[in-house]
């Protein structure tokens, strides 16, 4: 199983945010702390922002900030947010190509067991389990 960068960096997003309890987070910020391009940035805050995860702030000393408490924001749920496929081969795919040996076939329920665990540890934790180290991620993304 691999994530994409989209679901990476929102984890990360949502991290930093959290760390600026009294704050707002700016896309700049994030950008230089994790090295990651403004532009891949916008796009996530701006989904963060649609789904409810973050609250934005237009405007000369704008950003956004957290909209739920941190213990509510399940990590599994947002992985399935973010993720826009979670199809670990192509017979997963909705509307996938027939395979010759579907009939007799044990991969697909296997490997639909391991998704499921995956994303059964992920639904165990939280936004806040990730927020515990605080003190040590402000100080690694340089957060005031």
């Amino acid at each position: 199983m691999r994530l994409t960068n989209f679901s990476d960096y929102s984890l990360r997003v949502l991290m930093f945010a959290g760390t600026k309890i009294d704050g707002l987070s700016t896309i700049d910020e994030i950008s230089q702390s994790y090295g990651i391009s403004r532009n891949h940035l916008m796009k996530v805050v701006h989904r963060l922002g649609q789904l409810g995860y973050l609250t934005t702030v237009r405007g000369r000393g704008g950003g956004f900030r957290l909209s739920r408490d941190p213990a509510q924001i399940n990590l599994g749920r947002l992985i399935r947010e973010t993720e826009e496929d979670l199809a670990l081969v192509e017979c997963f795919q909705q509307g996938g190509t027939a395979c010759a040996i579907e009939p007799a076939c044990l991969l697909k329920p296997i490997l639909g067991e391991a998704l499921a665990a995956f994303l059964a540890v992920l639904d165990g934790y939280t936004l806040a389990d990730l927020l515990k180290s605080q003190a040590g991620l402000k100080r690694l993304l340089a957060v005031a």
